[in-house]
C-alpha cells in the first residue's frame, strides 16, 4: 500500500482582505455606478452569497466590454481580474480597468505571468475575477470554459463564486458600436468549494460545474417583481 500525504490548503480565515484604494472609491462613485445603476437600471441579486473577506475566484459569463469595470464594482468588495491585453490599448477603458486591479493576459496563449499575479493576489486575500470562456461570447452565456478559474482555486484554496451577467451583450456586445439603454443585472450563486486538486479531472469537474451554474442563473433571466422586493427588504 503506498501512503499519500494530502495537500495541504492555505488557512483563508487568517488572511485580511486588502482595504480598496482611493483611486478605486473614486472610479466607483463618480464614473461605475452612474452608469450602471444610472443608465443601465442595474443591480444585483444574492449580494448575501459574496464572502466578504479573505480570497476568492469571482467567476463569470462574458458579453460585452461592460462586464469588467460592473464585475470589478458590484459585488460589494474590489474584485481584481484578468483582462484581454488589448482592454488595456483601449483609452478610457483600459484606465477604468486599470484602477480596479485588472492585470493583462494574451488572448490564445499560455500566460503564466498572469497565473502567477492572480494567486499572488488571492493569497493577499483579494476576490480575483476570471471570465469563464476568456472571451466575449456573442450569446452572453458560457460555451466553451477554460479551466483557469479553477486552477487558480486549486493553487490557492479559495472557493470559487458564480456570477452570471444579464444582458450586457445586448447592451454592448460584440460588434456594436454604441449601448442600447437596456437594464443590466447580476446574479450571484452560492460558494463553489475548490477543487481537491490540480488533477485534470479534477479540474475540468469544477469548471463544468461552474458553468453549469452561471448558465442556470442566466436561465432565471430578469428580476422578478417578487425579487426586487425581497432585495429592497434586506
Amino acid at each position: 500500500m503506498t501512503n499519500s500525504t494530502p495537500v495541504e490548503k492555505p488557512e483563508l480565515t487568517l488572511i485580511t482582505t486588502p482595504r480598496p484604494s482611493f483611486t478605486y472609491k473614486i472610479v466607483s462613485y463618480l464614473l461605475v455606478f452612474p452608469i450602471f445603476r444610472g443608465l443601465f437600471r442595474g443591480c444585483t441579486y444574492g449580494n448575501e452569497n459574496v464572502p466578504q473577506q479573505g480570497p476568492v475566484v469571482v467567476v463569470a459569463n462574458h458579453g460585452s466590454h461592460l462586464d469588467p469595470p460592473i464585475l470589478g464594482h458590484a459585488l460589494g468588495r474590489p474584485v481584481a481580474f484578468m483582462a484581454k491585453a488589448e482592454l488595456f490599448k483601449i483609452p478610457l477603458l483600459g484606465a477604468i480597468i486599470r484602477a480596479c486591479g485588472a492585470y493583462p493576459i494574451k488572448r490564445g496563449a499560455s500566460d503564466r505571468e498572469a497565473i502567477r499575479m492572480a494567486t499572488a493576489s488571492l493569497a493577499e486575500g483579494w476576490a480575483t475575477g476570471v471570465f469563464l470562456d476568456g472571451t466575449r461570447q456573442e450569446n452572453g452565456r458560457v460555451n466553451a470554459p477554460m479551466p483557469g478559474a479553477a486552477l487558480l482555486a486549486a493553487r490557492s484554496g479559495a472557493p470559487m463564486l458564480p456570477v452570471a451577467i444579464i444582458n450586457s451583450h445586448r447592451a454592448l456586445g460584440s460588434g456594436s458600436c454604441w449601448p442600447r439603454l437596456i437594464p443590466i443585472q447580476l446574479r450571484i450563486g452560492k460558494p463553489i468549494p475548490a477543487p481537491l486538486s490540480r488533477r485534470k479531472p479534477d479540474l475540468e469537474a469544477a469548471t463544468t460545474e461552474l458553468q453549469n451554474q452561471i448558465n442556470a442563473l442566466l436561465d432565471q433571466g430578469l428580476l422578478s417583481p417578487k425579487e426586487k422586493l425581497q432585495r429592497q427588504g434586506r
